[in-house]
């Protein structure tokens, strides 16, 4: 899945635009939910190497907030979704958006 298709679900699904806070990183998006302004996902490009992949080439990830610790042991067992990039590991997944996940 790539990186506009994952907008257009979450503009659909929960109503929110992207934002884009960094000016460092133009291309990472942040989606909130719109009753309380918290983070539930941020999509960002990274090194595969920083997530665990065997290549330095930037990756497409979206990082997922989860609340259920058994659900997220169980999906990061998963190809392409891993504990998260630069998030809080415990509450947080990193997903590939490169077509691992289906």
């Amino acid at each position: 899945m790539d990186r506009q298709k994952v907008f257009d679900y979450i503009k659909k699904k929960y109503k929110v635009q992207p934002e884009y806070p960094w000016r460092t990183s133009p291309d990472s998006a942040v989606f909130r939910h719109a009753d309380n302004n918290k983070w539930f996902a941020l999509v960002m490009d990274v090194q595969g190497n920083k997530v665990g992949l065997h290549s330095a080439d930037f990756v497409d990830v979206i990082n997922l907030k989860i609340d259920d610790m058994l659900f997220r042991d169980i999906v990061i067992r998963e190809a392409g979704i891993m504990p998260a990039y630069h998030m809080n590991k415990m509450h947080w997944i990193s997903v590939l958006l490169d077509g691992t996940v289906p």
